[in-house]
């Protein structure tokens, strides 16, 4: 039986190359890659090399290649089957059973990515048509050059095209109904279009496979701007992000990586010569996103429009993700000025000014906090009140317990020196004390002197 590729691409996902192969192979560090001495011949010199950023060993001394798999099979003699049962429990996931119901939707997913595949190589070649110059030209006055374009696989689908009546050639109704490129007029009974007249993006799952396409209108009109496919079965939103199969290559190379609003942003950042730059798949960003994220860059930036509904995004996800940080994985904000988008910001102010403008981006509690407190007068008990268990409430959602614990005493830290009230209580206290004190010395002297007793003291009022 034939493992799904998801599943296998799960166990390379969650288990690098240096991980594995480190177990048997004493391997050093040396740029990207990894080197060691080979396990298939005798040697003195290194010649055997480990690349987590390709998935890949090789050995220049023997010619063996191969990813973790492989390389199980060949130094442990294990079968195919073998070999991902163990790599499977190494990274802490289920046995695969096998179904007939997995065979069928192995076959499903074929036809589905074929069909795809198909879709997108046929509408790219239709954006660098003379008779759709219009979409061309659009995209050249936003920046993106026909480099990007191909990069990207950028397409264009013209209205009222024949596609369909092409693909129906070779796959059945039911099958490209289930991909959502189209959907049924029901009065005409024909299929229609889904991203008729929109410039198309391919989103790709991880291993770049194309698996569902957000679309662009280029002229103004009463519809929406963009569109996204619906979901499928082999598409959810919420467990999807943009550009990441092809951001993931720089892991090895920095720890951060730009998240924004669109697709359109992310391709420009990536024209301006930003390539660590993903993207949400037209949702809210989700707890899985982040979490898969985070299997690639421990420190990424949410970087969303300027605007107020921007802003409020921001801090809905904020919210939302806060919950799952922990002392390796971190989340931080830069909210871009009033009005502008990552699109236009590097635009107008080029690469070098974008990477500063990120350098002073705020770790995920201390936006939060400095987004409620800008809304609250400090002066007022009953706003202070509400501000002080609204950033508990939010605290005591994270699941990191420690963290949790020290995270909740910094802000309230931040409590105590934020009104003027509790600043002359905090600095009254040591000067209360200090009169005390003087005052007890004054009345045992005073007693002392004239040979009163503390009853005869209190009784006169003395003091």
């Amino acid at each position: 039986m034939k493992y799904p590729k998801e599943y296998l691409d799960e166990i390379k996902l969650r288990l690098k190359v240096s991980q594995v192969v480190g177990k048997s192979v004493q391997l050093k560090k040396r740029g990207k890659e990894f080197i060691g001495l080979s396990p298939f011949k005798n040697e003195k010199s290194p010649s055997f090399t480990v690349s987590d950023e390709k998935e890949f060993y090789h050995c220049f001394s023997t010619g063996e290649h191969g990813n973790i798999f492989d390389f199980l099979m060949k130094t442990k003699s294990l079968t195919f089957g073998e070999a991902v049962k163990f790599l499977a429990a190494e990274a802490g996931m289920p046995t695969y059973k096998f179904t007939k119901m997995d065979t069928e939707k192995e076959r499903r997913f074929n036809s589905y990515k074929n069909i795809f595949k198909e879709y997108s190589d046929y509408f790219h070649e239709q954006i660098f048509k003379s008779e759709n110059n219009q979409a061309l030209k659009y995209l050249e006055k936003r920046g993106i050059n026909q480099n990007i374009i191909k990069e990207y696989h950028l397409g264009y689908v013209p209205w009222q095209n024949n596609f369909y009546e092409k693909i129906k050639a070779k796959f059945s109704e039911e099958e490209i109904s289930l991909t959502g490129l189209y959907y049924k007029n029901e009065k005409t009974q024909k299929f229609i279009d889904r991203f008729n007249s929109r410039i198309i993006f391919p989103i790709n799952n991880l291993t770049g496979e194309t698996i569902a396409f957000g679309g662009r209108i280029i002229k103004e009109s009463s519809f929406a701007k963009y569109i996204n496919s619906p979901e499928t079965e082999f598409y959810k939103k919420g467990r999807v992000v943009f550009n990441l199969d092809k951001a993931k290559a720089l892991r090895s190379e920095v720890k951060e990586v730009v998240i924004v609003e669109g697709y359109m942003d992310v391709v420009s950042l990536f024209a301006a010569g930003i390539k660590n730059v993903i993207s949400n798949s037209g949702t809210a960003l989700t707890e899985t996103q982040i979490e898969l994220v985070w299997k690639f860059f421990s420190n990424p930036i949410i970087c969303l429009d300027g605007d107020q509904s921007g802003q409020n995004a921001a801090l809905r996800i904020a919210e939302k993700l806060l919950v799952s940080i922990n002392e390796n994985n971190k989340i931080y904000f830069s909210i871009l000025p009033q009005g502008e988008d990552p699109d236009d910001f590097v635009k107008k102010n080029g690469k070098e000014k974008f990477v500063d403008f990120l350098k002073s981006k705020k770790i995920i509690q201390s936006y939060i906090w400095d987004t409620y407190l800008s809304d609250v007068n400090t002066r007022n008990p009953f706003e202070i009140s509400k501000f002080e268990k609204k950033m508990k409430s939010i605290c005591y959602g994270i699941k990191d317990e420690v963290l949790k614990k020290y995270i909740l005493e910094d802000f309230l830290e931040k409590l105590k020196n934020l009104t003027p009230i509790q600043n002359i209580k905090k600095s009254f206290i040591p000067y209360a004390k200090r009169n005390f004190k003087i005052l007890n010395q004054t009345k045992q002297l005073y007693q002392e002197k004239n040979h009163f007793s503390k009853a005869e003291i209190k009784e006169r009022s003395i003091l």
